[in-house]
């Protein structure tokens, strides 16, 4: 058996930023990685410049994410912002104002399931990282105490996107990811794990942060089941 957190995720809007094209913003339909181990770092008090916690974080964690059934749809917002110095794909910065348009989700609730790879707990303070945590990474406990005494604002994939409930959820014992979606209602809906399932993964996606100081990422693979 293991050792599962389960968040959910919830607001009146979510942004979940798949591949960025300059001016277009749009959502995924289920949390990024990325966005999930941002929102930890965030609880956990990890600042944008510190590219070595946030990477030691990262290879911390493994998730599940199921988008929960509810009885209102989830619909798609566009909205239109006018913001100058855009970066570009090719590293260059757009010295005018340009528009853009960024999605949004209305209307989602996800319950996300936390894996500690390691799960050990030889880490007290996360200011004072050496080489032998580094090989281990975070624990359970750090994770558990972070997200329901928050350090930093949490939110849901961008600022205008604040929560509506406590992140925590609980915390179970289980065999596996869906053993563990399975304990928190509504126990429905599409799960997207990282855990594999059945069969051969069913997406791959690039939202794995690299952490070198640009908006680079790895690919991951992806199993869906309904």
């Amino acid at each position: 058996m293991q050792n599962y957190l389960i968040l959910k995720l919830k607001g009146a809007m979510q942004a979940w930023g798949g591949h960025t094209y300059e001016d277009y913003r749009p959502s995924l339909d289920f949390p990024t990685r990325s966005g999930l181990v941002g929102l930890l770092g965030a609880c956990l008090g990890i600042r944008h410049q510190e590219l070595d916690k946030h990477k030691l974080l990262d290879k911390s964690l493994r998730f599940a994410v199921r988008a929960d059934e509810r009885t209102i749809p989830i619909r798609k917002l566009v909205d239109f912002h006018t913001v100058k110095n855009v970066p570009r794909l090719d590293g260059s910065i757009l010295n005018y104002a340009v528009v853009t348009k960024r999605e949004y989700l209305l209307d989602a609730e996800f319950t996300v399931v936390i894996e500690c790879i390691n799960n050990i707990n030889n880490i007290n303070n996360i200011n004072n990282i050496n080489e032998s945590d580094a090989e281990n990474g975070y624990s359970l406990g750090q994770i558990k105490e972070a997200i329901k005494k928050p350090i930093f604002v949490p939110y849901l994939g961008r600022k205008s996107c604040p929560i509506s409930r406590p992140l925590f959820e609980k915390e179970v014992q289980a065999n596996n990811f869906l053993e563990a979606l399975s304990m928190v209602e509504p126990n429905k809906g599409v799960i997207y794990s990282e855990q594999e399932i059945e069969g051969n993964p069913n997406l791959v996606i690039r939202d794995q942060a690299i952490y070198n100081g640009k908006r680079h990422f790895y690919k991951r693979n992806i199993w869906i089941k309904n």
